[in-house]
């Protein structure tokens, strides 16, 4: 499915109907073929910021699931590039694409971003494509996470949206998802955690700014149908 050597059909109804760990165990081999990747030129956007603001000691990637963010961090940290995930198919995945390749040594961590085993560790924190797996409850504890992780004047960067129309096709897709997972949820267990239209401007501009993080947010230019995506950087004061 989506692509010859993606995920057939049959294989993505048994990840939804695993846990959100095991799912992504399971879709670990074949991610990479799959629309849920991180897309090429949206990486490349953000390495091209990263690459402005100067030189990065140590940059963490959130999720980092098969290894695309950690292929933008390695070449522009200086000491190491870490990457968390909670799948260890993913982590296993991204281990055989990073062990060859120039720039700092790469760490692979297998936890919880909600429970983040780093203090003042990173002048760069980046996340892609994994919001959806947080849930808005636990949203005020991850972004606490993520300050406690930053050294004093490190980033955490981010590309995000506004809510898109409410009768817009893609909003109305998204309700009909995520209505869907919340029955899937409701009647089997353990839980598959992946939800649409999450961690959006303005509401995470309020959120990262009551952790006290100075927030900057920045127009992509992007044409239709991204126009409403934006490059969040949330820096923690260095005092």
């Amino acid at each position: 499915m989506f692509h010859p050597d993606g995920p057939t059909f049959f294989e993505l109804a048994q990840q939804a109907l695993s846990s959100t760990e095991r799912g992504y165990d399971l879709l670990a081999p074949k991610f990479d073929y799959t629309p849920f990747r991180t897309p090429d030129w949206l990486l490349d956007l953000v390495g091209a910021y990263l690459n402005h603001i100067g030189p990065i000691s140590s940059g963490l990637d959130l999720c980092c699931g098969t290894g695309a963010g950690l292929e933008i961090l390695r070449p522009l940290c200086s000491e190491r590039a870490v990457g968390i995930d909670f799948s260890r198919g993913m982590l296993e995945v991204c281990r055989e694409k990073l062990t060859i390749g120039f720039g700092c040594r790469i760490e692979l961590v297998h936890g919880n971003v909600l429970a983040l085993p780093f203090n003042a560790a990173f002048d760069a924190i980046l996340c892609f494509g994994s919001f959806g797996h947080i849930l808005p409850r636990d949203e005020p504890r991850f972004v606490a996470e993520i300050a406690r992780a930053l050294r004093p004047g490190g980033r955490f960067i981010f590309v995000t949206g506004y809510p898109p129309h409410w009768w817009s096709r893609r909003a109305v897709f998204s309700r009909v998802f995520n209505a869907a997972m919340r029955v899937r949820n409701a009647l089997l267990a353990p839980p598959f955690i992946m939800y649409y239209l999450t961690f959006q401007l303005p509401n995470v501009e309020n959120l990262l700014r009551r952790k006290k993080l100075e927030v900057e947010i920045r127009d992509l230019g992007l044409g239709k149908p991204w126009t409403d995506l934006r490059l969040v950087v949330a820096r923690r004061p260095k005092s």
